[in-house]
């Protein structure tokens, strides 16, 4: 066995002028002078805002499902990267809202909780039990009695909007009978029963997620605007098939066509579309009342909308056309919850691109909102309802690709940069997950001859699961607006109702 020999002094001596001489192989883009500039300029900032006291004519509410803090960061690095940046320097729309806090988003049974109780938390007041819908925690387990599931039912924030005569908008990339949009209509003890054919117990007379949606309150009924998002054969019977996929057919046993009964109930000027030409075809200053439903399941991710064979809108647009359509519903105003549904799913498939790709778009759909609404009398409010077991790891150097292998600052200034190895001699990427199936068994391949980047890789997990988990971290919450500087410190979930309604004046 060999050793390499002790570098001389004159060596030493060498290796440290060469090194004082060399350009830095990574750098940033900042002067000196840029830190004590930027942050002058926050402290200015903060000085200058001034609490918004106002009753808020509009709520907007934005849940990013799954958006946890480091989703949230990554997201914001390969925006960056995408405009040519380092990346780390950037800000996602709603990072720049003035108030922030963070969200504690445990349920009444959940150390680590699913959809279902978080949206319950954000859109009623109440954390709740696992799996259900804007019901308090005493609903027993699939409770079937549908005057028992009445009786503990707790109003959302889109209820109270509709009863002091504001309309009202949901938007998703999810299904529309997925559990954050549905908690802001429906009330379950089970968020799975989204159409009737789910519900497998004998006899059991709860109304289904779909059916509810139709067969709202009048004073609800009357309000909802505008609905889109997901779902098609959850409101459609079995026998009809779907039109954009004619091999697929609806789910309902009931025969009951729900689109059908949406047009017939929702009076004149009511619409139903299903693909992005009759999207596109909606004029919002003289629509009534629109449900688009884009899939039979969950609408397509961002990375992917592109190639849907009859083409759908993206969040923005969606966004965008549910604020120009409330914006008709006169000086009462309006409450719309946008939610970017498919982060959540990306992440539970291992699969990071889709998952940021997805954060971004919710960033652009924010920042359209900002530019259509005054901050004098629209509260907006960003939050996510759960993290995901996702994480940024490793000592990348600055404006290392976010999606690509851990390349560290080098020792030496002027050195080129080098992969940085595991124990066994293998590289790994900076994003990963601690559970899921992007699990490759016990000897980790090798990944230098990888492509990372690819829409389809899948980070690697630690633990192999079927589906990557949520994370129990706390979230973050953006505000700006009519009461916004209530959002903050560290907030417990249901907080967040609360400052929706008093910003509203309940």
């Amino acid at each position: 066995m060999s050793f390499a020999k002790p570098l001389t002094a004159a060596a030493l001596i060498l290796l440290w002028t060469t090194a004082q001489a060399a350009e830095p192989a990574v750098k940033g883009p900042e002067s000196v002078a840029d830190w004590h500039n930027a942050g002058m300029a926050f402290i200015a900032n903060g000085k200058s805002l001034q609490d918004n006291t106002r009753q808020a004519k509009n709520v907007i509410i934005f849940i990013g499902d799954g958006m946890g803090i480091a989703t949230q960061t990554a997201a914001r690095i390969l925006e960056g990267q995408l405009k040519g940046k380092t990346g780390e320097e950037n800000r996602l729309s709603f990072e720049t809202l003035p108030y922030s806090a963070l969200s504690k988003t445990y349920s009444w049974d959940q150390q680590t909780s699913d959809s279902a109780p978080t949206a319950t938390a954000i859109f009623t007041g109440y954390k709740t039990r696992e799996g259900m819908l804007s019901v308090d925690h005493n609903t027993a387990r699939y409770e079937c009695d549908a005057a028992k599931v009445a009786a503990r039912s707790v109003p959302s924030i889109l209820e109270l909007a509709a009863a002091s005569g504001r309309a009202t908008g949901v938007v998703s990339t999810a299904r529309l009978t997925h559990a954050t949009p549905a908690a802001t209509y429906a009330h379950t003890p089970y968020r799975d029963w989204e159409s009737d054919s789910d519900i497998k117990l004998a006899g059991c007379a709860t109304r289904d997620i779909a059916r509810q949606l139709i067969e709202l309150k009048p004073t609800v009924r009357d309000s909802l605007k505008f609905a889109m998002g997901g779902g098609r054969t959850y409101f459609l019977p079995k026998a009809v098939n779907d039109p954009e996929y004619p091999t697929t057919q609806g789910r309902r046993n009931d025969g009951r066509n729900l689109t059908a009964e949406w047009l017939a109930s929702r009076g004149k000027g009511a619409a139903y579309v299903w693909n992005k030409p009759g999207f596109d075809a909606i004029d919002p200053a003289t629509s009534g009342p629109v449900l688009g439903l884009f899939e039979p399941s969950h609408m397509q991710y961002e990375s992917d909308r592109a190639k849907d064979p009859s083409g759908e809108p993206s969040l923005t647009e969606m966004t965008d056309k549910a604020i120009r359509l409330l914006q008709q519903g006169g000086d009462k105003g309006y409450f719309l919850h946008v939610e970017a549904g498919r982060i959540d799913h990306a992440h539970h498939a291992g699969n990071a691109r889709r998952a940021l790709e997805d954060t971004i778009e919710l960033s652009n759909a924010v920042r359209r909102a900002m530019e259509m609404t005054r901050e004098e009398d629209t509260l907006i409010i960003v939050t996510a309802d759960h993290s995901h077991a996702f994480t940024i790891a490793g000592y990348p150097h600055r404006g290392n690709p976010i999606l690509g292998l851990v390349k560290p600052v080098p020792d030496i200034d002027g050195a080129a940069t080098k992969l940085s190895l595991d124990k066994n001699g293998q590289p790994w990427t900076t994003l990963g997950y601690a559970n899921g199936p992007g699990y490759r068994g016990g000897s980790r391949p090798d990944l230098s001859s990888v492509d990372t980047t690819a829409l389809n890789f899948l980070q690697e997990a630690t633990v192999p699961l079927s589906s990557e988990t949520h994370g129990g971290e706390d979230v973050g919450i953006w505000a700006r607006g009519p009461k916004a500087y209530l959002v903050r410190g560290s907030m417990e979930q249901n907080w967040i109702f609360h400052v929706m309604r008093e910003a509203f004046g309940f």
